[in-house]
């Protein structure tokens, strides 16, 4: 009988954020297939779990090329637990490529609830929940990075990326050349200690956040849809 794999949602932040069904699979799987190790590891030792890893992580820019092993332990009967650094796996991190190729082999595929930073940051916004989309991050090249938000214009849907601090700049820069009136917030740590949000025009956040200079920490930047003509 072949094994099932588990897609397990761990804490963005706070460690408390884990479902008692979470810990319980993570238990009781043969192998946990982790995007990283050493940041898993402190959460597995936290709710003393002592299901070992497999012998090879699972990040981006591997996800293809070692799908195929893991595919190849759950066919010998395995049951694997998947973990990324942080919140859902597939969402804005590793997982896609291993859940296609499994499904597409018939093998049983789980996803647990649990933990994301989007839905957070959507309520913390103040913006309308729905409808909304979830875009993953904003275009990295400046070109195509305007482009994206000048499509936008005419969006009436909640946008909620995700974006890294050594972008965020940027990021505001083209949004406020692009739709320079949108009510937009920026959310920081979330379910961390020092967790933030900003809130208001790209241009207000943007000279804030130089003044800062350096920033830090998880970055989701939920923008405000289209006001109705």
């Amino acid at each position: 009988m072949s094994g099932r794999l588990f897609i397990c949602p761990t804490p963005i932040g706070n460690l408390e954020d884990i479902t008692l069904r979470t810990i319980r699979v993570l238990r009781e799987v043969d192998l946990i297939i982790a995007e990283d190790t050493r940041r898993s590891r402190i959460l597995l030792q936290r709710y003393n779990i002592k299901t070992p890893f497999t012998k090879r992580s699972y990040y981006h820019g591997v996800e293809t090329e070692r799908a195929a092993e893991f595919i190849k332990l759950l066919e010998e009967g395995k049951d694997l637990a998947l973990i990324s650094a942080a919140g859902t796996p597939l969402i804005a991190d590793p997982g896609y490529p291993l859940v296609r190729e499994a499904l597409a082999r018939g093998l049983e595929v789980v996803a647990l609830p649990g933990p994301t930073a989007l839905i957070p940051a959507l309520i913390l916004s103040g913006f309308p929940p729905y409808p909304f989309i979830f875009d993953g991050g904003p275009p990295r090249k400046a070109k195509q990075r305007r482009e994206y938000f000048q499509g936008l214009r005419n969006e009436r849907r909640t946008v909620v990326l995700y974006e890294s601090p050594h972008r965020i700049l940027k990021t505001l820069e083209a949004l406020a050349e692009a739709l320079p009136d949108r009510e937009v917030a920026l959310c920081r740590e979330l379910t961390k200690l020092h967790e933030e949000v900003l809130r208001g025009r790209p241009g207000e956040l943007l000279e804030t956040l130089r003044q800062r200079g350096e920033v830090k920490g998880e970055l989701v930047l939920v923008i405000r849809g289209a006001a109705a003509p």
